[in-house]
């Protein structure tokens, strides 16, 4: 069955030919670091597209004759696919689950600790010729919550052990991971110094952290978002960062990427922010690109 990789992004050519094995049945790269030109004609005749970043509403589903798979590069399909127009058509979306928990898990701890530590707000200082010293927050003995014990959650869970950190969780469903004591929500609410937000985002967990649930946070709690930012009541957010109650929050995801020039998180000294980029690195992409290309062959086979 004809494979098209449909948007290599220019930066992922040479990690694709690293991960390509002899064996590998052909695979025809369309470079495009936006959405592709010429949809759906350059889909004629292929019955497997790898989808990065390309946006299939339902006409262009109807659009694409021969299509009958689509490996997405990553979790997060239903942002780029209209999955029930894809299953309506007889499309299946295959996702790519666990390539980048060590990546997202290591990201989530250094925003944790730029956070603790004001790395970000000293850094911005500095450059515009201010010296101001600004007290931070040793991690050693303070507890680790997290909300969402998957595949990340429990790299961040192994990494805070690392460093000395009591690591408090739950998670939807029982599950155990070496170290971490399982709590109520609300516990882990109360208990934690840094809170984490790892869940998947779903219409259960959508606005899952309302402006009730994170009242009940400890006073100065540190906020760590590397799933997704509907899962935070933006508005409950941003009020318990003014008054002070949330003491900083470090953000890789955003409501709208890149962000609004109004969003009022790029305005408040008391936020760390990244350019949702916890899970790119090497490893985690090759490993991707890898799983992606073994779910073509199985598609096709």
């Amino acid at each position: 069955m004809p494979v098209l990789f449909l948007d290599c992004l220019t930066g992922m050519v040479e990690l694709w030919q690293r991960v390509l094995r002899p064996e590998d049945p052909p695979v025809q790269v369309n470079i495009a670091d936006g959405q592709p030109d010429e949809l759906p004609t350059l889909l004629d005749g292929f019955d497997i597209c790898i989808n990065d970043h390309t946006f299939f509403d339902a006409d262009l589903l109807a659009s694409c004759a021969d299509l009958r798979h689509i490996v997405f590069l990553g979790t997060g399909a239903s942002s780029f696919i209209d999955l029930a127009a894809a299953a309506s058509r007889g499309i299946k979306v295959h996702t790519i689950r666990g390539y980048g928990d060590t990546s997202v898990a290591e990201h989530t701890i250094t925003l944790a600790m730029a956070a603790a530590r004001n790395v970000a707000r000293m850094d911005r200082d500095v450059r515009a010729g201010r010296w101001r010293q600004i007290e931070g927050l040793q991690l050693y003995g303070r507890t680790l919550g997290i909300i969402g014990l998957g595949g990340v959650g429990r790299e961040v869970a192994r990494i805070a052990l690392g460093v000395g950190m009591q690591v408090l969780a739950w998670n939807r469903s029982p599950v155990a991971a070496p170290g971490v004591q399982l709590a109520a929500l609300e516990q882990v609410l109360a208990a934690a110094d840094i809170l984490c937000v790892m869940l998947a985002l779903n219409q259960e967990t959508r606005g899952f952290l309302n402006h009730a649930r994170l009242g009940m946070t400890k006073p100065g709690v540190i906020l760590v978002n590397t799933a997704r930012a509907a899962i935070v009541d933006s508005g409950a957010l941003v009020a318990l960062l003014r008054s002070g109650h949330i003491r900083h929050a470090a953000m890789d995801v955003f409501a709208q990427e890149p962000p609004a020039a109004d969003d009022p998180l790029l305005a408040m000294e008391n936020v760390t922010l990244t350019a949702h980029a916890a899970f790119m690195t090497q490893e985690a992409t090759m490993r991707m690109l890898r799983t992606a290309i073994d779910l073509a062959v199985a598609a096709g086979a």
